[in-house]
């Protein structure tokens, strides 16, 4: 798998462009966030055609680049779990109305669970529902390569925000360690924001964990 991070908007939100190759024009975007110039620079410099997005959760900070990415490639799907699927219509619960700059979006076109496995543009992850940072976070594993986009449940070092609405940082623990320090210490960690980290060097070093 090929993978491209971009680091958007002043909340440095990581956004990952995904292909099953380098040579593939075909991609998955995850979390087109605030800034979104950037990432449609970057598909059109490339010539890659994005025929999927999807959202680790609805915050503003992941969702915002959805708008531009949908009005260059209206074919794209948007996918987000459906525990999170009202954030994209409410700014009250996105968090964009506090910013001061409302944004809503069109729906999603596909509503994720716990372990269904999303497989577009030749790439093949597994949801992992992982509440706590909001009620319908998840994360993105491939067993096959030995990865796994944690959201902005686990960071390097340290886990997501639990003082927004609908966030739990007992619930957010306790589904890390069930979710995702189960997985093989060598797993690669690309979280929401910051730098990669793998599993091993978490369940060793998060003092959260």
């Amino acid at each position: 798998m090929k993978i491209d991070r971009l680091v958007l908007g002043v909340y440095e939100t990581n956004c990952y462009v995904l292909r099953s190759n380098e040579a593939a024009a075909d991609c998955l975007v995850v979390d087109p966030g605030l800034g979104a110039g950037e990432l449609t620079k970057f598909i059109r410099d490339h010539k890659l055609n994005p025929v999927a997005v999807v959202l680790t959760h609805g915050h503003i900070d992941h969702i915002a680049g959805v708008a531009a990415l949908r009005q260059d490639h209206p074919n794209t799907k948007v996918f987000i779990h459906e525990l999170d699927g009202e954030m994209l219509l409410d700014p009250g619960i996105n968090l964009s109305g506090v910013m001061g700059s409302a944004f809503t979006t069109e729906p999603a076109d596909v509503c994720l669970e716990d372990g269904i496995c999303i497989e577009q543009a030749g790439v093949k992850l597994q949801v992992l529902h992982t509440p706590g940072h909001t009620p319908g976070g998840i994360c993105l594993y491939s067993k096959a390569e030995g990865i796994v986009f944690t959201d902005d449940a686990l960071f390097a070092e340290s886990i997501g925000r639990t003082d927004f609405p609908g966030a739990s940082c007992a619930q957010l623990v306790k589904c890390i360690k069930e979710k995702l320090c189960v997985l093989p210490g060598e797993t690669i960690v690309y979280p929401g924001h910051g730098p990669s980290t793998t599993i091993a060097r978490e369940k060793a070093h998060n003092q959260f964990l």
